[in-house]
């Protein structure tokens, strides 16, 4: 795809566009989940920011130079072949099902206390269940609606979360947060470790930084560079969201809490104003919740078309909608959410989280095992090929921390569907060996394994639906 320079976006104009699309609803339940480990997970963001910065400028180099198609699952190919590309988007697949429960038990939790209503595990379940379909059924009508409405919600987040990091410090008590320091006595490591998976969900996405690489100026400059500065940012906008808010409610009250920036709101301000910001945040995770599940049902179709996953995933609407792709995926979330009620709603999203970091754990590190091989395919030179590589391979180190972090239970039960993935993979392996790779065709756009993130996904749907067949649209990584 060319672009004229003037059209081309500078370095600015990409930072703010990854910093909008890496924050959203993952943020707006941590306080009260930090809180039940301490201030002391402060820690963990610190590792963890150091950890996604260091990711998405892996991810940023490998979509700069790689040319195959597919996100995550092309640059796994490199080194991993076919098989790895499979593995890399299964796992990215089951990641987001997963992490869209979570998105819908964190707008059940906050619309809970909008309405001030008590829920029981059962109704929380129920009422999250509910979500999905409402979600899944508002997407039959096609990406174009779903685009529009992801790009006005997601400033329900942005605006109480970055106003609380600023205004929040007039009612900041130092005394009140180091009393809650570290309440448990938890040794320092594994503090460091209750917290990780946590916090690395607030950054699940960046590996989409790098989907505007064609249409940036000096792309081989400006995206590692924007992602290193949108990350960076991002997690000091995280960090002190969350710290202020320790320092304002006491811990105790914070961990119960189920939407704890409305409860923060509340006591610096007034009711009124927490209800206002707890209403935004529900529009919010819903609007989040409506895009993501468009954008899982997008990854399935394109990996239907590539010939990785079943081909019924690959039909669509004439506008555009995979009806019976996000109906089966939908029906699998209703199964998962009723496998994981928990007897608190902070409970539920804890596992949920701890799960969909896991899995979204193995496309990370397949990806930056292959930034190697992909840098040496594509005739990188050595010198700035070098930092590169160091940088993944470390990448690759916190990503296996990571995962040793989200503990025993998400690690059995990811595992297992993991490797359920290679027994799904022998279903299409013969298949592909005979087949060359499929590119896409016209009016076809890739969305596969973090290929773009929610919004790109949603548009490129919609691009597609409305692309004459004789047409040949430009296609973005």
């Amino acid at each position: 795809m060319s672009h004229k320079t003037e059209n081309r976006m500078g370095l600015v104009s990409l930072t703010v566009i990854t910093i909008i699309n890496m924050m959203g609803s993952g943020i707006i339940l941590l306080p009260a989940n930090l809180a039940q480990v301490g201030n002391i997970s402060v820690l963990s963001w610190v590792v963890t920011a150091i950890g996604a910065m260091l990711l998405a400028y892996g991810f940023a180099r490998a979509g700069t130079y790689s040319n195959h198609q597919g996100g995550m699952g092309g640059y796994a190919e490199y080194a991993h072949g076919r098989s790895g590309n499979f593995l890399t988007n299964y796992t990215y697949f089951v990641s987001l099902a997963i992490a869209n429960i979570a998105i819908a038990v964190t707008t059940v939790g906050y619309g809970a206390t909008l309405l001030s209503v008590k829920l029981s595990p059962i109704t929380t379940g129920l009422l999250t269940i509910a979500c999905l379909w409402l979600a899944s059924v508002l997407n039959f009508g096609g990406p174009k609606i779903t685009g529009k409405i992801g790009n006005f919600t997601i400033w329900g987040v942005i605006i109480p979360v970055a106003g609380i990091a600023v205004i929040g410090w007039f009612w900041f008590d130092p005394q009140l947060y180091a009393n809650a320091w570290n309440p448990k006595d938890m040794p320092t490591f594994q503090a460091l470790s209750a917290s990780i998976s946590i916090t690395l969900w607030a950054f699940l996405g960046l590996e989409s930084a790098s989907a505007n690489a064609d249409t940036v100026d000096n792309p081989k400059r400006n995206v590692p560079l924007a992602v290193l500065i949108a990350t960076g940012f991002t997690a000091v906008l995280y960090i002190a969201s969350t710290s202020v808010i320790a320092g304002i409610v006491p811990i105790d009250q914070l961990a119960k809490s189920n939407a704890p920036f409305g409860l923060v709101f509340t006591q610096i301000l007034d009711p009124t104003v927490g209800k206002i910001v707890v209403g935004l945040m529900v529009i919010s995770c819903f609007g989040s919740l409506l895009g993501w599940q468009f954008t899982i049902a997008e990854v399935a179709r394109s990996s239907a078309v590539t010939g990785y996953f079943l081909p019924f995933f690959a039909k669509a609407t004439a506008s555009g909608a995979p009806i019976i792709g996000i109906c089966v995926i939908t029906g699998a979330q209703t199964l998962l959410s009723l496998l994981t009620i928990s007897p608190t709603l902070n409970g539920q999203f804890t596992t949920l989280v701890n799960l969909a970091v896991m899995t979204n754990l193995i496309p990370y590190i397949l990806s930056m095992s292959a930034l190697s091989s992909l840098q040496r395919a594509e005739n990188v030179q050595p010198a700035s090929a070098r930092t590169a590589n160091v940088v993944a391979f470390i990448a690759g180190l916190y990503s296996l921390y990571a995962l040793y972090a989200t503990g025993t239970q998400a690690m059995l039960y990811g595992g297992l569907v993991t490797f359920a993935g290679w027994m799904l993979y022998s279903l299409v392996a013969a298949g592909l060996d005979h087949r060359p790779v499929r590119q896409p065709g016209a009016g076809e756009t890739p969305v596969v394994a973090g290929s773009g993130g929610q919004l790109t996904a949603v548009a490129a749907a919609a691009a597609r639906a409305q692309t004459p067949k004789h047409v040949e649209p430009g296609i973005s990584r």
